[in-house]
C-alpha cells in the first residue's frame, strides 16, 4: 500500500535550519507531484512548497511567506522529497505534512499524505 512518512522536525532555535525527509514506498515519487504542507496550532493548513512530476518538468512552487528561505528537492534514488528550512522563525513552528499526487502540476489535489513532523522554534 502506498505510504509517506516525514522526519526531521525537531526543537530549534530562531534563526536555525534544519531539512525535513519525506520518504515513500509503494510507488515511485519521482511520477509524482508532492507538497509540503504545515498546520501550526489554532491556524489552518497551508502548503508552503510543491515540486512536480518529472514529466511535468519538476518545477517548483512557494508562497510569498516562505519564498527566499524554503527549498524543496527530490532524490528519485532513495526515493524521497526533501525540504530544506532556512532561518527560522517562531511563525515557522508547525506540524509539517508531505502529501503526493501522481503526475500533475501544483496545484493539484493531492491524495497521499504522511502523519507530518513537527518543528518547535523556541528561543
Amino acid at each position: 500500500q502506498v505510504q509517506l512518512v516525514e522526519s526531521g522536525g525537531g526543537l530549534v532555535q530562531p534563526g536555525d535550519s534544519l531539512r525535513l525527509s519525506c520518504a515513500a514506498s509503494g510507488f515511485t515519487l519521482e511520477y509524482a507531484t508532492v507538497g509540503w504542507f504545515r498546520q501550526a496550532s489554532g491556524k489552518e493548513r497551508e502548503e508552503v512548497s510543491c515540486i512536480s512530476s518529472s514529466s511535468s518538468d519538476g518545477e517548483t512552487f512557494y508562497p510569498d511567506s516562505v519564498k527566499g528561505r524554503f527549498a524543496i528537492s527530490r532524490d528519485s534514488a532513495r526515493n524521497t522529497v526533501y525540504l530544506q528550512i532556512d532561518r527560522l522563525d517562531p511563525g515557522g513552528a508547525a506540524v509539517y505534512f508531505c502529501a503526493a499526487v501522481e503526475d500533475q502540476d501544483c496545484g493539484a489535489a493531492l491524495d497521499c499524505w504522511g502523519q507530518g513532523t513537527k518543528i518547535t522554534v523556541s528561543s
